[in-house]
């Protein structure tokens, strides 16, 4: 753990750094971070259906059970992806610095006119190119179980007019059962899901389109605990 601690301060200011001047490099940097820290922790990652991975923008929604999560889809899915993320965070020291110069998308939640226009400014970009990675659940599963899917995400989606593309992350709370601190190594599964478009359907029906990936999604992580 030390050395994970050692590695991300490294990192981490060097894509605070490096931000400044090529914001692209700081992609590159966190995924050579997320593959660092895997490494360390002794991790391995089977990723399985990249073939489903549509060319262009989409959101990409995964369950969320571990930091690792971050990790996994940073280090594994072949995506130049940006994170959602609350815009207090890029106040934090390095990590949130990093983010922020990394060209991560902030959302502004202070009140409802700020949340709104962050919104349609990540709408905006997701439409100008930018695939986004979301964990709509909003915040980790206890027991690893998928929960209910926040309708916020798949507004976005249906605002960009990009399809969702679910991911399922399998075993994560089987290696971190109580947080990092009981971080054991072992095997995690990045199953990619078939894009779901989003044509033809409104913003009326985010509720309804958040239901249809968690029930892909919680599908993909049944079927990797039957078999």
């Amino acid at each position: 753990m030390p050395l994970a601690v050692l590695a991300t301060a490294v990192l981490t200011a060097a894509a605070s750094l490096a931000g400044l001047v090529r914001p692209a490099a700081v992609q590159a940097l966190s995924r050579a971070w997320s593959r660092l820290l895997l490494r360390l922790f002794r991790v391995a990652v089977r990723t399985q259906g990249q073939e489903q991975i549509p060319a262009g923008p989409a959101v990409y929604a995964a369950n969320h059970s571990s930091s690792l999560d971050i990790l996994v889809v940073l280090a594994h899915l072949p995506v130049d992806v940006r994170i959602i993320y609350k815009k207090s965070l890029s106040l934090v020291p390095l990590l949130g610095w990093s983010i922020a110069v990394g060209g991560h998308i902030p959302i502004d939640r202070s009140n409802p006119f700020r949340a709104r226009r962050s919104l349609q400014k990540a709408a905006e970009r997701i439409r100008a190119g930018t695939s986004v990675l979301v964990f709509p659940e909003g915040t980790r599963s206890p027991d690893g179980a998928v929960g209910h899917f926040k309708r916020g995400s798949f507004s976005l989606a249906l605002e960009a007019g990009v399809p969702v593309v679910p991911l399922s992350l399998v075993g994560v709370k089987t290696l971190v059962p109580r947080g990092l601190a009981s971080l054991r190594s072992g095997e995690i599964t990045l199953r990619v899901h078939p894009a779901i478009p989003v044509s033809g359907r409104s913003r009326d029906d985010a509720e309804a389109l958040a239901e249809e990936a968690r029930l892909v999604v919680a599908a993909g992580c049944e079927r990797e605990a039957g078999a």
